[in-house]
């Protein structure tokens, strides 16, 4: 390991031409005492992403530029931890904006003790009218779906709380993500919460501290936010399948809503009128989040979107965990749990499986 490099920053990217450049510039601003290296992990870009990337390190020794041929998240994740150099490794993503200090008190917070992942809430803001609709989304209690890892302005001088699989990035020790095998890549997708699962499982504590807030620009196109979260609901089931813990019971309503659009046309009669109150309770409750965006300060055109992209991302979740359900066999032992019925639950776990990650090796 050489010396010289106190923390790796993991960075994978894909298509990034629009955005590289002035996320370098954000991530440059790192106040930290000792040395960074940042590992830009490319997934086969068809734009000019390398290029720039190369000439950025051309610039700077502190970059290194590496390839992920097999594309995904978590294999780049994986490919960058494999190269890291430093005691400290952060991920970071090229669409969100850190605070010049995330690194810094990740690290102070991990050598506090009582903790082997730090992360920030996670603060949507919205650069066109889709992902602003999505930003105000995610600040209704319908949007936020149970998860705490949503932040809000102004809440840097907050306490640190915990989170569930409900994370994002992070920052650890390199021994630490080695001793977990790194991001499983069967998870494409939602491969943190996977991740955080096993952390879980074991006992730690992941920590969240509102200082590191971290800026996320959304998704700006309807079609976009669908397979984002379709996406996230397939390995959200898979997650629950493999996880049992890993299911709140907050997971079940995107699915349970999907059942009850389809019971509302397709279910014998008395059941059809019931499932149509009840879809009509929740269209209700989007038009309720219009209304009080619409009150907080946000543009009628805005506001408008607000339904329509919550409609999006739940059903979107729902059809995406029922479909994970078909494809990796569904949670029963996570539903059980929920249920309340622990014993069985204990006879449905499925027995552990290593951690698949080839680009590690």
């Amino acid at each position: 390991m050489n010396e010289d490099v106190d923390c790796s920053i993991l960075v994978p990217v894909y298509n990034e031409e629009r955005y590289i450049e002035q996320s370098w510039a954000a991530m440059q601003g790192q106040r930290f005492e000792g040395r960074l290296e940042f590992l830009f992990v490319d997934g086969c870009s068809t734009d000019r992403t390398r290029e720039i990337l190369e000439r950025l390190a051309a610039d700077d020794d502190r970059i290194r530029v590496l390839d992920n041929p097999r594309r995904a998240v978590s294999s780049g994740l994986n490919v960058a931890l494999a190269n890291a150099r430093g005691t400290w490794v952060a991920r970071m993503d090229a669409h969100t904006a850190y605070p010049d200090d995330y690194i810094a008190l990740g690290v102070q917070r991990l050598r506090q003790g009582g903790t082997r992942w730090v992360s920030g809430p996670q603060l949507p803001e919205g650069h066109g009218p889709v992902s602003r609709a999505v930003a105000l989304a995610l600040a209704s209690p319908i949007g936020r779906g149970g998860s705490r890892k949503w932040g809000a302005r102004g809440q840097r001088d907050e306490p640190e709380f915990e989170l569930d699989t409900g994370i994002f990035c992070g920052v650890w020790s390199r021994s630490t993500l080695l001793e977990y095998g790194g991001w499983d890549e069967r998870w494409p997708r939602n491969s943190d919460s996977e991740m955080a699962a096993r952390f879980l499982e074991r006992g730690e504590r992941l920590i969240c501290v509102p200082a590191m807030a971290a800026v996320y620009v959304p998704r700006d196109s309807l079609r976009g936010l669908w397979r984002q979260y379709r996406g996230y609901g397939q390995y959200r089931a898979r997650t629950s399948q493999r996880h049992p813990d890993a299911m709140r019971a907050s997971h079940l309503l995107a699915p349970a809503i999907v059942a009850t659009a389809a019971a509302s046309v397709v279910a014998p009669s008395p059941w059809r009128q019931l499932a149509r109150l009840g879809f009509g309770a929740y269209t209700g409750a989007l038009a309720v989040s219009g209304v009080r965006s619409l009150s907080q300060g946000s543009s009628a055109a805005d506001a408008a979107l607000v339904p329509i992209v919550l409609a999006i991302m739940h059903f979107g979740h729902g059809v995406g965990m029922i479909d994970g359900a078909r494809l990796y066999g569904p949670p029963l032992a996570a539903l059980a749990r929920i249920a309340g019925r622990r014993d069985l639950a204990a006879r449905l776990h499925p027995a552990p499986e290593p951690v698949h990650a080839p680009s590690l090796a």
